[in-house]
């Protein structure tokens, strides 16, 4: 498995030539997920999960050296009702995590971070399928993924001093960072069971 600094290192360079596109889809879907919240976020339950599936396909399309364009923002739409299920699902086990208290809730959220991305490779699975295979892929790398996460804290401060707008460009870098750790785990543990 690749250090976080490494998987940051490839995501800048998958970056180079890509910031605006990647910054302008970010864009859109932030806009669009924000309409869709408003005003009691019933319209997001619907088309969040979906947007949310072709949002992380355009940054697994870079990973992959395949042309990631403007429309794989809405590519999830052809999976619609797994997305949908998905981003249901898991918005009701965190939120029952949480419950208990806010460490549970956060180890749970990283246990199930890979999910849309394995939705993505496996659209014909069901999303409690998609859930537990995120676990079972997750198990003994949530720590790596959280300090992978808290490694971008610093850019995070520096965006809110230019109001916001340095965001459109810190979640993609985020998000690359984040397909690409994706992709090497899934690439070691088959390299592992293969072994």
């Amino acid at each position: 498995m690749l250090e976080n600094w490494e998987l940051r290192a490839a995501a800048r360079t998958l970056l180079k030539g890509n910031w605006l596109p990647a910054a302008g889809v970010t864009f859109l879907y932030c806009i669009l997920t924000s309409i869709a919240s408003a005003p009691f976020g019933i319209a997001f339950l619907v088309v969040g999960g979906p947007l949310t599936l072709g949002y992380y396909g355009y940054f697994i399309n870079m990973t992959r050296g395949n042309r990631a364009e403007i429309e794989n923002l809405f590519s999830g739409f052809k999976s619609f009702g797994s997305g949908f299920m998905l981003l249901l699902l898991q918005m009701v086990l965190i939120f029952l995590w949480t419950l208990l208290l806010i460490i549970p809730g956060i180890i749970k959220t990283l246990s199930y971070s890979m999910s849309f991305l394995i939705l993505h490779d496996n659209p014909g699975m069901s999303a409690l399928d998609t859930i537990n295979a995120s676990k079972k892929m997750m198990k003994g790398y949530k720590g790596k993924l959280f300090l992978l996460y808290l490694s971008f804290t610093g850019w995070g401060l520096l965006c809110f001093l230019t109001f916001g707008i340095g965001f459109l460009w810190l979640i993609p870098y985020v998000v690359l960072s984040f397909t690409n750790f994706y992709e090497n785990l899934k690439n070691t543990q088959t390299v592992e069971c293969n072994v």
